[in-house]
Order: C-alpha cells, then structure tokens, then sequence
C-alpha cells in the first residue's frame, strides 16, 4: 500500500512462446526465469497482493512455488500470439477491483530489481500521475534509422535534420518492459499504460535487458554469471 491506495501487481506468463520454447519457466542460472520477477515483487514495500496470469498449468504450479498467487487460469482466447498484451491484464483487474494502482511485471525482465518496482509505483502516485513505465537510454538514434524501399534505398524514418555527430542528437529512450504502473480507472478507460500523461522511470542499462529470443536468454545468463548474482 502507498499513501493508502492497494496496489496489485501483476506477471503476464502464457504458456505458448515462439522464440524460445517454454521460455517463462526455463531455467535462468539457478530458477525459473518467472521466479526472477517473483522473489523481487515480493520485496516490494508497495505491493498489497501478487498474482500470476496465466493460461498453464505448469506455469501456475511454478509460480505458486515461488510465492505467487495464481487466482484463476487465464481463457486460451487471453493467450493467443496475436492477444493484445493488456487484454489479459484487464480480465485479471475483473477479479480485483478493489485495488486503486496496477503494476504490471512482464517476467522477461529478470534484472529488474525491487527499487525498480517500488520507484516507479512512487514515482506514479506521489506525482498523482495516470500513468509510469520504465525506460532505458537507447544507443539507436532515431535519426539515423532507415527503411529499405522496394528498389532497395535507404528511407529514412524520421523525416528531419540528419545528426551527423552523436552528441548532436536528441537522447533517445526505449520502453524495457521492466515495469507498468497505472491507476486502475485510467487504466480501464485508456486500455493501455501509454498516453499523453505517461511518465517516465529511468532505469539502467544493465537492469533493462528484456528476454525475447535465445540470443538474449545467453546473454542474460552470461552477465548474470559474471556477477555472480544468484
């Protein structure tokens, strides 16, 4: 609870995953890789109940193992490859609408750590803000990024003053998937965590990784092994 609103959080894990098969309860070093997000979320000062959303019963058994709840099985219909990603996160606020602030915590964000969780949900309400994701600072310069047309010319995205020194450029941020808060009505009436009212929490580069193929799996691994954090 803050300033005596409950917060829910919220970690989306379907079953089904293209890049890397079962990728939601692979094992990352020592533990699942959901079990990453779950033992940090539990850290938190702020978060009044942890559920689970999923549609497996294997994942729900994991889960409950490391300390979550897991209310309910997500529809198959909820867990589509072409689901929109809040669709499940509001059926899950239909079990829960006593709760005033939502986080959502996507498990392929391992590094993500209980600070992260709690700075953005403190960020969020003591700003009295609709809305915080995390963020990270990207080296991809906008500006410099380029289609390819069909005669194979480079197109560029963003139609304006080309940079031709980095430090000449606008710092650019990237979504990292690491954290979404949201107030629960703003939430249900704008049906996702982005608006024009949307602010942003800084997080490092080195907690920002978001899992989404074996290439980063390894990596993550590889990094986590060299910290020797476990």
């Amino acid at each position: 609870m803050i300033n005596n609103y409950k917060v829910l959080a919220i970690v989306p894990a379907r079953g089904g995953s293209k890049g890397i098969p079962r990728k939601n309860i692979k094992m990352l070093i020592d533990k699942p890789l959901i079990a990453w997000t779950i033992e940090e979320a539990k850290k938190s000062k702020f978060i009044d109940k942890l559920i689970v959303s999923t549609d497996d019963t294997e994942i729900a058994k994991i889960s409950k193992e490391w300390g979550a709840e897991v209310p309910f099985l997500r529809p198959a219909e909820l867990a589509q490859d072409d689901t929109p990603g809040i669709d499940p996160i509001l059926h899950a606020l239909e079990y829960f609408p006593e709760y005033e602030y939502i986080v959502v915590l996507q498990p392929t964000s391992p590094l993500r750590l209980a600070e992260d969780i709690d700075g953005a949900i403190d960020l969020c309400v003591k700003n009295n803000h609709k809305f915080c994701v995390s963020v990270a600072e990207s080296k991809a310069i906008p500006e410099w990024m380029f289609q390819i047309n069909e005669q194979g010319i480079l197109k560029p995205i963003i139609n304006n003053n080309f940079p031709y020194q980095r430090q000449k450029a606008k710092k650019p941020f990237l979504l990292n998937g690491a954290v979404y808060v949201g107030q629960r009505e703003a939430l249900l009436k704008n049906r996702s965590f982005l608006s024009s009212e949307t602010i942003a929490y800084l997080m490092p580069k080195d907690r920002s990784i978001d899992i989404d193929d074996i290439n980063d799996f390894e990596w993550c691994e590889f990094f986590l092994r060299n910290k020797n954090v476990h």
